[in-house]
């Protein structure tokens, strides 16, 4: 991407795929990674004692609330709806932008 470093994992997906919760913890709100309205620009904020995550390209069934691992956070948004070309995926993100990868 340039210059821009990519601190984050991004996870192809089938559009509308159910997502689940990665672990056990607190929905701590609604995150938007490019600061817009727009219907795809959407997410959650997902935390406890150990981590946080922040999961984009989402519709979360909620933003608030204590949620189980493998419990149900929403489905993954069509992205080509706003950018043509692209793939849907998901795209996990460390609340400290630390390196995801070997959570997955």
């Amino acid at each position: 991407r340039g210059s821009h470093v990519h601190k984050a994992v991004d996870i192809a997906c089938d559009d509308y795929t159910v997502v689940r919760a990665p672990f056990t913890g607190m929905l701590r709100g609604r995150v938007q990674p490019h600061g817009d309205s727009s219907t795809n620009d959407d997410g959650v904020e997902l935390s406890n004692s150990v981590h946080c995550v922040k999961i984009f390209n989402i519709r979360p069934s909620r933003y608030t609330g204590f949620i189980s691992k493998g419990e149900s956070l929403g489905y993954l948004l069509p992205m080509q709806e706003k950018y043509s070309g692209i793939t849907s995926h998901l795209h996990l993100q460390m609340c400290d932008k630390s390196d995801p990868t070997p959570y997955i």
